[in-house]
């Protein structure tokens, strides 16, 4: 039958128009719920309708001045949007669809988090990323707190109040897995002000710390071999695991990234590892003593000559050659002058220096990922697609960022934010992520922008996730950077403890 002969009662023909252009501009099936009730009502990406939205917003209000039956008609209603949710999800793209969040002192005033929970869904959001330690700072109550940083919520009268705590709950409560969202290896500005940790912060050739460096100067790093640091921060991930979290997210797995010519580090001394345990490490990866002889010169001068060479060849008569970690020297390499061995070992110092400070973040995130997979929780990294790559002849980026060597059972979570004037260079980003992971390995792309509206000269989430369909069919989960670019009014208030 031809279209020109399908005669249909006029009332049928504009049901059939309509069910037609619904299919055709949906991703599933699942948004023909707009001809259901209002309080079902969804659009593209699971977002609930505005009469939906008002209901609930209507009730929470009720509910929260003390009226008992608003607040038995709210929390059935939470509970019937948790199920249409999920319902949602389970055949709309992406499966996972996430949001990054930060709390603030102010949220925990009664039906705060109700209300920005609340939010979330209405996005259609399945997942949140909790900020749970960023700028030195912790989402743990004060009288809980025994970490080297202070609380988030200092607020006289509420040293018991457990933000992250509440936040899990009341995301659960609305079918939202809850993930804590940590810096790592950034432990921020106050925890350089303690005299009692100076000896823990990464420095550089020049005696530097990041926090001179770093435009800022609220990043400041560690030394991811000194065991304080690493106790410290061990100790952190423990505090937040006891919240029974549906995941950990480690960000700031690297080193910082400077500016301009020095995003490249060309020479030792603009690596990260002159504080006293990346030190001390990595002379123990010499295997003999030619070998530490000569890491510390190189160390020390940033530079090996002949002399040195010939120096070392004098001290140790009864070595071979110079031996450390990995290193092959070639056949019958003692009989040639320490002027025609010279730049071969300078050379191979230079990659062993780098290696050592890749290794000490991968060291990092094993040894700070034990304590949520010894319960069985999702952990996941947070890196920089860039972050690993060489430039140049002989340089590096400055973060030092080894993702491509990260465990394969974590989640990875690849910050696109590429800006390029359209969804190129984004969907570039997340296929070379692809093409370096090993089988398996759940990768999910962390998008920034805002709905409906190209922001910060990137596109609208709508057009960065059809790319992101569209090059990369094999992705199922997507993260935005953040809440409050989606809402900045709203964040704004949050901030301040403005009205609502």
């Amino acid at each position: 039958m031809t279209q020109a002969s399908l005669k249909l009662p006029q009332q049928w023909r504009r049901l059939y128009r309509g069910l037609v252009a619904a299919v055709l501009t949906s991703s599933s099936l699942v948004n023909l719920w707009l001809v259901q009730p209002a309080e079902a009502q969804t659009k593209a990406y699971c977002q609930l309708s505005a009469d939906a939205i008002a209901e609930k917003e209507s009730l929470r209000s009720s509910a929260l001045k003390g009226n008992p039956d608003a607040q038995t008609r709210y929390k059935a209603l939470l509970k019937k949007h948790a199920e249409r949710l999920q319902q949602c999800r389970s055949q709309t793209w992406p499966r996972t669809q996430a949001i990054w969040l930060r709390l603030y002192p102010c949220d925990i005033r009664q039906g705060a988090l109700d209300e920005l929970m609340d939010r979330l869904v209405n996005r259609g959001y399945n997942q949140v990323y909790v900020e749970t330690f960023a700028d030195g700072q912790v989402l743990l109550p004060v009288a809980e707190n025994r970490t080297p940083w202070p609380s988030v919520v200092r607020t006289p009268g509420a040293e018991k109040v457990d933000l992250l705590a509440q936040a899990i709950n009341k995301g659960h409560e609305r079918g939202l897995k809850v993930y804590a969202w940590m810096f790592s290896m950034n432990f921020g500005y106050s925890y350089s002000q303690r005299s009692d940790r100076q000896e823990v912060l990464a420095r550089d050739g020049k005696g530097q710390t990041s926090s001179l460096v770093v435009e800022d100067g609220s990043q400041v790093f560690i030394d991811p071999y000194n065991p304080l640091a690493k106790r410290d921060y061990y100790d952190l991930v423990q505090a937040m695991v006891r919240r029974r979290p549906d995941g950990v997210l480690f960000d700031y797995i690297r080193y910082p990234r400077q500016a301009g010519a020095s995003s490249v580090v060309t020479k030792v001394q603009d690596l990260w590892i002159y504080g006293d345990g990346a030190r001390e490490a990595l002379y123990q990866r010499a295997l003999n003593n030619k070998g530490r002889d000569l890491i510390q010169r190189y160390l020390t001068k940033g530079f090996i000559r002949a002399g040195d060479v010939a120096e070392v060849d004098k001290l140790y008569p009864q070595e071979g050659s110079p031996l450390w970690q990995g290193r092959k020297p070639p056949d019958e390499e003692m009989k040639a002058t320490p002027g025609q061995r010279q730049p071969l070992l300078q050379w191979e110092l230079w990659q062993l220096s780098v290696a050592h400070a890749a290794q000490g973040v991968l060291d990092f995130i094993n040894l700070a990922s034990q304590p949520a997979a010894r319960q069985g929780i999702t952990t996941g990294a947070v890196f920089f697609p860039e972050g690993n790559q060489p430039i140049g002849q002989g340089g590096y980026d400055s973060r030092i960022q080894p993702w491509d060597r990260f465990p394969a059972s974590m989640e990875w979570h690849p910050m696109s934010y590429g800006t390029c004037g359209s969804t190129n260079c984004i969907v570039s980003q997340v296929q070379r992520v692809l093409s370096q992971a090993p089988p398996g390995t759940q990768v999910q792309p962390v998008l920034a922008g805002a709905w409906g509206k190209s922001y910060n000269s990137r596109p609208s989430l709508e057009e960065q996730m059809q790319a992101i369909r569209s090059g990369t069919p094999q992705i199922n989960a997507v993260s935005h950077f953040a809440f409050s670019w989606q809402e900045p009014e709203v964040d704004r208030d949050r901030k301040s403890c403005g009205s609502r």
